[in-house]
């Protein structure tokens, strides 16, 4: 018996290394039982049941050369990788860190510009992204806001700067970067001046420590999600960081290439777990370029497989494909239908490797945070509005899909009826929400099923 532990913060994770034999197809493969202690301390050993079909076992050995392969790979290039995280760092123009006033900052952008290292396209969008920022944070009303929009702005400039001066690409599955510099705190420390605590919610937060006890038994956390802003990530967890601060840190976001592109917010996103992927409402921007994204897709989808198969995940999905958008002749918010396919595709490869997975369906309403374009746009670099709001979240109980599937007459239809079902207490969440946070009833827009409260209070 071998323990590891993995600190951060607030959280410890330890695995503990015990072998389970399983007779599938009259052989035997060997798993780990994993343990995770959250922040209560409380541990519970778990091993979870794998099965597999016949149609997948060539996929299986496969996913364990992977594994292996894996292993050895990152033990073999772990140092090497941790100096040249180092040596980028103590390399790097110190332009925008050195910044003391707000027009040394903005001379910085325009002198890198100058010399190259900002493309003159980028440099006009880093000050139209501080103005927007600065206009923001100011408007919370804050007595430190000059001194906090210079700070978080001279760091994400920084990072820029960095990324330009040495690209970072992201694997298809990308863990949060946490040292030498830590992304996580910073996008936190980033968007959290632009959340109006006083006026945003969470929608039965019981429902995360029962998802946390699921958590601690092996089970794996699927949230199929609206999706509003690019600060999604750190509004969630803004949100659950005083309660529960384990789901905060380590959820897994399942993102569009966009994200890991912009250089606007690349920075951000290496903050965040993620499964990456090609969203479906750009696979065709380049048709040269569809076949490359679909395999891409495959490789992200085996990817999520492995960790699945370990267990004791939560990752979140966005089934509409990419962010809400205002209907064009009301202009109000709704979330985006859910793509049916989209669930199913995922659903059907990695139930082969591992089928304990519970769907929880979660709205957020956090789209005046930082609009998305009133369009869909296929260039990019999008301007970036930004305001101080409220925010919300809420999470329901599980739906039941056998219950579904005894209403429907056949599998296929059962699956597009639990598509929509998830849609509907989305909607339903998003709703009350609304009332709360944009029809200013607060805590009096709890109706039965969605029980709101402020826990940070």
């Amino acid at each position: 018996m071998s323990t590891l532990s993995f600190a951060s913060p607030r959280v410890s994770v330890s695995l503990s290394s015990s072998i389970s034999r399983l007779n599938i197809f009259s052989s035997s493969i060997s798993r780990s039982c994993y343990s995770v202690s959250f922040r209560s301390g409380e541990r519970r050993s778990a091993c979870p049941c794998v099965s597999y079909s016949l149609k997948v076992k060539a996929m299986a050995k496969l996913v364990q050369n992977m594994e292996s392969t894996e292993k050895t790979v990152v033990a073999a290039s772990s140092t090497q990788d941790d100096d040249c995280k180092t040596n980028k760092e103590g390399n790097h123009s110190r332009t925008f860190l050195n910044a003391l006033t707000e027009h040394e900052l903005l001379s910085g952008i325009r002198k890198e510009a100058e010399a190259g290292t900002l493309p003159s396209n980028l440099a006009a969008g880093m000050e139209e992204l501080y103005q927007n920022y600065k206009n923001a944070v100011v408007q919370s009303g804050s007595p430190k806001a000059d001194e906090i929009v210079l700070s978080n702005m001279a760091v994400t400039f920084d990072r820029v700067l960095l990324d330009m001066e040495d690209p970072f690409n992201f694997s298809p599955y990308h863990k949060a970067m946490r040292e030498p510099f830590d992304y996580y705190m910073f996008g936190q420390n980033y968007i959290r001046p632009l959340v109006d605590f006083k006026n945003s919610y969470v929608g039965n937060v019981s429902l995360f420590y029962q998802m946390e006890e699921k958590l601690q038994q092996g089970h794996n956390i699927v949230l199929i999600s609206n999706h509003q802003t690019e600060a999604d990530p750190a509004i969630i967890s803004l949100l659950l960081e005083s309660t529960n601060p384990y789901i905060a840190e380590n959820m897994i976001y399942v993102a569009g290439d966009r994200v890991l592109t912009d250089p606007l917010c690349k920075p951000f996103s290496m903050g965040r777990n993620l499964i990456c992927v090609y969203s479906k409402k750009h696979m065709l921007d380049i048709p040269e370029l569809t076949e490359m994204k679909r395999k891409a897709n495959t490789r992200s989808l085996k990817e999520m497989a492995l960790l699945l198969r370990g267990g004791s995940q939560v990752v979140w999905i966005a089934p509409s494909g990419g962010r809400d958008r205002p209907d064009p002749h009301t202009e109000e918010w709704y979330p985006v239908s859910f793509y049916f396919p989209f669930l199913q595709e995922k659903e059907n490869f990695v139930c082969t490797f591992w089928c304990s997975i519970t769907y929880i369906s979660l709205a957020l309403l956090c789209y005046d945070i930082m609009p998305p374009p009133p369009q869909v746009e296929k260039e990019i670099g999008e301007k970036r509005a930004i305001s101080f709001h409220g925010t919300g979240l809420s999470v329901a109980p599980e739906i039941n899909f056998m219950d579904i599937v005894a209403a429907c007459g056949n599998p296929e239809e059962a699956k597009e009826a639990y598509t929509h079902a998830l849609y509907n207490t989305v909607t339903e969440q998003y709703n009350v929400l609304k009332s709360a946070i944009l029809g200013n009833q607060g805590l009096d827009a709890s109706i039965p099923s969605v029980s709101l409260s402020q826990p940070w209070n």
